[in-house]
This record gives C-alpha cells, sequence and structure tokens, in this order.
C-alpha cells in the first residue's frame, strides 16, 4: 500500500467515535499489565522488559511491513501545521515556563519512549511536549516550556496518571499537563539549575507517586524524589551518596564533605516490582569523576549502583554497585530489566542488566544477592577480577595518566542510556555492545582532583566493532552478536516481541526487524539514524511498529 492510500483512507480512520476516547488516560492500576496493545509508561510496563505481546507483525508477516504515515515536529512558541489530512489545520499550541521568552534552547532529537494510550501517541523534546493521533500522525496539540536554561542533551518522555502527564525540564521543573489539551496544570521546581543540575529522565508514575530523577556534572549529590501527581507536592527524597553522619556508606569516602559532592546522579527511569514494593533504579558516576581527588580510594557508595528503594517511604532496601570507585564515567545508567524465570533449577526473582562498563550481571531482586557476572564487553579492559561482592575490580593502571592509558570501553560505554529488551521466549537480554577504544589523558595531577568531569583527556583512537548483542541471563554468556557496520548502531535502543522479533536501528541508517533468537536480520526499511527506542502498539486490529529520526517520528504497518 502506498503512502498515498493511505492519506485516502484517514477519513475512516478518524470517524468521530474512534476519538472521542482521546485524552481518557491510564489507571495507575492498569500500570501493573504486562505490555500488550497500548505503551503506557516509558519501557511499556514496569519490568523494563520492553517485550511486547503482540504477535501480528512476526518472522513471516514482517516483510510486509510498509510506512503508515510519518510526521516531523517544529520545537518551540511558533504554531505549526497539523498536517495535510486536515486541510493545514492549526495545532493547538499552549506555553509556559519561567524563562525569558526570547531564549530558545534548541534540544532537537526525539530521544523518548513514546506513550501510546486511546489511540493518542504523547512524546517529547527538551522543553517541548505532543500529542498525535495513533492512526495517522496528525497532530492533536503540542506544549512549550519557556526555559530559563540548562543542557538540552535530551529529553526521556512523559509519564502519565489518570488523564494528566507529566514532564522533567532541563532547568530543573516538574510540569504536569492535561492530556487532552496539552495545557498545564502546574509545575514545580524539583533542583537548582545554578547548582548544575539538569533533567532528563522520563517520571515513572507508581500509585500516588510521580517518581522523579535528575543529573548533574558538576560536583554535587544525585537523589531521586517522589511527588503528588495531583498537587505537586514532595513525597520523599532519597539521596544517592551519604549526606548526614552516621548514613549507610560514609565509609567508603575519604570524608562527610567529599561524599556530599559526591555524584550519583540519576539519569534514567527505573523499574517496579508490584510485589515487593521496590522502585531499582541506577545511578551515575561518583565526582570528581577522572580523578581520586577529595573522595578517596574506596568504593564510593552509592554511586554507579543499582538502588531498590520502597516505593512509598523512599527506604533503600538494597542496593549491588556495578563499577566500585568508577574511574572512567561508567555511569550505571541503563534500564534495570526484572524477569521471573528459572535460575539453578528454581524460580527466581531476577534482575538483569548490561552496563555501560561492558558488565553484565544478573541479580536476586528482592535482595539485591549477586548472582552472575561476566564481561560482555568484547575488549573491556579497565578491570582485574572480581571483588568479594561480585562487582568487577578496578585495575588502577587504566585510571588516566599523565603518558596516557589505552582503555576499552570509552567513556560513552558499551552501551550508554539507551534502554535494553528481553524476550521471555529465548530468554535472552538484547542490548547494543560498542567495543571501542581511547587513551586517557591525565592533565590535572594536583592530588586535589579537578571538579566535575575535569582533569583529564580522552582520545578516541579506534573501534573494533559495533553489535546488537543477545547475552543468555542464566550464564551471561553470548548467545548471538550481530555486526554493525559504520559507527555506532543500536543508539536509540532495542524492542523485542512475541512474534520472535528484535527492533533497532543499525549504525548505517536503518531501522532492522532481527529474528530473536538468531539474529539474522528479515526486515529493514532506512528512515536515518534511530534516535528513540522503537516500539509497537495495536489499534483498530492493526499493529503498528514506530521510531524517530531526528525531530521525525516514522510508523509502519503490515499491508
Amino acid at each position: 500500500m502506498t503512502f498515498t492510500k493511505l492519506l485516502l483512507a484517514a477519513p475512516f480512520l478518524l470517524s468521530p467515535g474512534l476519538l472521542m476516547a482521546q485524552g481518557a488516560g491510564v489507571a495507575p492500576e492498569q500500570l501493573l499489565k504486562p505490555l500488550k496493545d497500548s505503551w503506557p509508561t516509558y519501557n511499556g510496563d514496569y519490568s523494563g522488559k520492553r517485550y511486547s505481546a503482540l504477535t501480528q507483525v512476526d518472522r513471516s508477516t514482517v516483510k510486509n511491513l510498509t510506512l503508515a504515515w510519518m510526521i516531523k515536529v517544529t520545537p518551540g512558541d511558533q504554531p505549526e501545521e497539523g498536517g495535510r489530512r486536515r486541510g493545514h489545520q492549526e495545532v493547538p499550541l499552549s506555553i509556559g515556563g519561567e524563562g525569558p521568552s526570547d531564549l530558545h534552547m534548541r534540544g532537537g532529537s526525539i530521544k523518548a519512549s513514546v506513550l501510546q494510550v486511546d489511540g493518542t501517541l504523547y512524546f517529547t523534546t527538551p522543553d517541548n511536549a505532543w500529542a498525535v493521533d495513533a492512526r495517522d500522525g496528525r497532530q492533536l496539540w503540542h506544549y512549550f516550556w519557556k526555559t530559563k536554561g540548562g543542557t538540552h542533551i535530551g529529553n526521556r518522555g512523559l509519564g502519565m496518571w489518570n488523564d494528566y502527564l507529566y514532564m522533567e525540564t532541563p532547568d530543573d521543573y516538574l510540569v504536569s499537563l492535561e492530556a487532552k489539551t496539552g495545557k498545564e496544570r502546574w509545575h514545580k521546581k524539583i533542583a537548582e539549575l545554578d547548582e548544575g543540575y539538569f533533567s532528563t529522565p522520563a517520571p515513572i508514575i507508581v500509585g500516588n507517586h510521580v517518581l522523579v530523577g535528575t543529573g548533574n556534572d558538576i560536583d554535587a549529590p544525585g537523589f531521586l524524589q517522589s511527588f503528588d501527581p495531583e498537587t505537586g507536592d514532595l513525597q520523599w527524597k532519597h539521596y544517592t551518596v551519604p549526606m548526614e553522619k552516621g548514613d549507610p556508606g560514609l565509609d567508603t569516602w575519604a570524608s562527610l564533605d567529599a561524599a556530599r559532592h559526591g555524584g550519583g546522579p540519576t539519569w534514567v527511569p527505573g523499574a517496579y516490582d508490584p510485589e515487593t514494593k521496590l522502585y531499582i533504579f541506577s545511578t551515575g558516576n561518583p565526582t570528581p569523576a577522572y580523578t581520586t581527588g577529595t573522595r578517596g580510594e574506596g568504593d564510593n557508595l552509592f554511586t554507579c549502583s543499582l538502588i531498590a528503594l520502597n516505593v512509598d517511604t523512599g527506604k533503600m532496601a538494597w542496593y549491588f554497585q556495578t563499577s566500585p570507585h568508577d574511574m572512567h564515567d561508567y555511569d550505571s545508567a541503563q534500564t534495570p530489566v526484572l524477569v521471573d524465570a528459572m535460575f539453578n533449577g528454581k524460580m527466581r526473582k531476577l534482575l538483569v542488566t548490561a552496563t555501560r562498563n561492558g558488565y553484565y550481571f544478573t541479580l536476586d531482586r528482592v535482595t539485591g544477592e549477586h548472582l552472575v557476572t561476566a564481561k560482555y564487553g568484547m575488549y573491556t579492559n579497565w578491570a582485574d577480577g572480581l571483588n568479594q561482592f561480585g562487582g568487577p575490580k578496578r585495575n588502577p593502571e587504566k585510571d588516566a595518566t599523565v603518558g596516557g592509558s589505552l582503555v576499552s570501553p570509552t567513556s560513552g560505554g558499551t552501551v550508554n542510556w539507551e534502554p535494553p529488551a528481553f524476550s521471555p521466549q529465548t530468554g535472552l537480554l538484547y542490548v547494543a555492545e560498542h567495543n571501542s577504544y581511547s587513551m586517557f589523558y591525565l592533565t590535572d595531577v594536583d592530588p586535589r582532583g579537578s571538579m566535575g568531569l575535569g582533569g583529564k583527556e580522552e582520545d578516541h583512537i579506534g573501534s573494533s566493532g559495533s553489535f546488537l548483542t543477545a547475552i543468555d541471563y542464566k550464564t551471561g554468556k553470548i548467545a548471538w552478536r550481530h555486526r554493525y557496520y559504520g559507527e555506532g548502531g543500536g543508539g536509540g535502543g532495542v524492542l523485542a516481541t512475541a512474534g520472535g522479533l528484535v527492533f533497532a536501528g543499525d549504525a548505517s541508517g536503518n531501522l532492522i526487524a532481527h529474528d530473536a533468537a538468531t539474529g539474522k536480520p528479515v526486515w529493514h526499511t532506512r528512515i536515518g539514524e534511530v534516535t528513540n527506542p522503537p516500539q509497537t502498539y495495536m489499534l483498530d486490529g492493526h499493529q503498528y511498529v514506530i521510531a524517530a529520526t531526528g525531530d521525525m517520528l516514522w510508523s509502519f504497518m503490515l499491508y
């Protein structure tokens, strides 16, 4: 079916009866269900698997996947057209924010997971949110936030509670919108912009908690916060580093002052286990990042860690550190994946994750018990064995040195923020794998160290290959690798489906469907560099597959 024929079919798809549900929202209890027709939260459901039960698009039918529609969005405060299907109708625009009207920061790419609820797609770029008809891409409304500034590196998307939406802004506000109109309900400050904080995660809604993370690349403490979805009032705040005498982990820092300036930002959304009421999320690097300086030689808890919190109280139940005493900016900023599966002959409640530092882990998600550690980066070389807790043991010879140290992976990691996917059918975790090298040079030999990410120079000197990689959760062994030709690949994240497929972007501007069991490509389309995780949903009997490239959103369906 051609794109023109699909446009001619639009009047049927846009019948008034089908549009009545727009803005109806999602009840909190619906978020407890496994992912199927809709996509109501960042990873589809609370498990983090990014695994869809939909099967209409499978290994035999995927060859008939064709373009349904595509749109280009324009950030900012100028009106934009809704699309030719409604005669160039102007899109309703709402404006909020406390910044000056003449300051327009361009964040550009759609890196957000797109929510699909009630036949509507909701997504963001920094300072902007849109609602789009999921059947044909017609824009329904646009929200623009007037910023005070901040780092506009990306925005991971929206959270939804009943008929309200929630987004974070780079200048550190939590904003609540009406899902039906895009009009602002309220906004609340979540961090201090002048302290170097900037906010990128998608809020996660659990019951009556809006869980909000934020980042910082200077010497400031990381934290996770919970806000009331109705009023925006703060419910609790959990710091990821020790802040008071007697706090757990303080003995892993040189001093209380060092810990209070120790980093550990919360860059990406986590996963939630409703049986234990534990919200499990990851933390970023310690500061200063590349020089030991004032932080001492300890593990620097709870940076580069997985932390499990009671969602009602914000109290820590357990932690596991993936990069003790990190010296290469190896944030543990990856989505943890919750799996109920067999392990050593017993059903276990597991957490699996492949991290930026090139290592893979399987944990017990109830207790945090370490079960598996494996090196999945092909040439990862910064560690020397494992410590007593099952974490990699840093090799000091691979720290930044005046003469230079050859290290793999680079500070960008074997994988970065991009979410993985897990298929219960295959028992495999699918993740990007980048095997690049850098020379790390120490430029500040002062023993007090440098602020934030300073004190070093990094020269990228080559790559030994990038792959889409499948990892066996039981052993951490590689089941298969599919090589990407060119730099990068898998840049937006991964989607797995019950149709036996894995979708990801490659390094040559293709969206590819792989056979989940073997990695063999079975379909592709060249749309440009994929910048967000591919997703899928079912609407009016049709399974759609969507992905973004920069400021464009693409939708595919069977014909």
